[in-house]
């Protein structure tokens, strides 16, 4: 089956600081499910002083789409306010949108731009490693952008593989600063609909509930 390649947009909208607590534990949940699924998770965060506003998140993998759309919506997270204690609200929200892939282009990126490491490569769980470090982590000078390619059969392979997803999550990034600024801004923030998320959590742990 062919690699898919899925661009997400995680954002907090207009909520307040507490909602981008909850960006934070989104990515940290989508990046152990990708972990667990041997799929390569690329993220780039805007941060803000409680935590990530908004993140570009870039899928790789067969089942990209699946991975996806088990987050695409609106999650829900339930917890007293850490930053604000005595706060009576304790729903807080964030959407999952996904970024329309028509517009990106693979802009190259020269290698001499990037900085790689060498890393072990291993399969769903950390199960079937091998005994070669075939995969590779990827820094983009320039941006400090990052990525992790452990998919390719040689070092070579996940070299390339990495200067391509490094221009896709550039280019991915720039849409998604586009959608947060023009009219549709207000739209994904409209349709994060508060009264039908699609997962929720809850507590510190960020434990999910049915």
């Amino acid at each position: 089956m062919p690699e898919r390649r899925v661009s997400l947009l995680v954002t907090a909208g207009d909520g307040p600081a507490e909602c981008n607590q909850a960006v934070g534990h989104i990515l940290d949940r989508m990046g152990e499910e990708a972990e667990r699924n041997a799929f390569d998770l690329s993220v780039h965060r805007s941060e803000g002083q409680h935590g990530p506003r908004s993140a570009v998140v870039l899928v790789d993998g067969a089942d990209a789409d699946d991975f996806a759309g088990r987050w695409l919506g609106t999650i829900q997270w339930r917890m007293q306010s850490s930053i604000r204690p005595n706060h009576k609200r304790a729903n807080w929200f964030v959407g999952v949108f996904r970024l329309d892939q028509r517009t990106e282009t693979d802009n190259a990126i020269r290698e001499s731009d990037v900085t790689f490491s060498a890393l072990r490569a291993g399969g769903p769980g950390g199960q079937h490693q091998n005994t070669t470090d075939s995969a590779v982590r990827a820094v983009h000078r320039a941006t400090g952008l990052v990525v992790v390619v452990r998919d390719g059969r040689s070092q070579h392979r996940n070299k390339a593989l990495a200067l391509k997803r490094l221009a896709n999550l550039i280019q991915a990034r720039a849409l998604a600063d586009r959608e947060l600024m023009k009219s549709s801004h207000n739209r994904l923030h409209r349709e994060l609909d508060r009264g039908n998320p699609v997962r929720r959590f809850k507590g510190e742990r960020f434990v999910e509930v049915d």
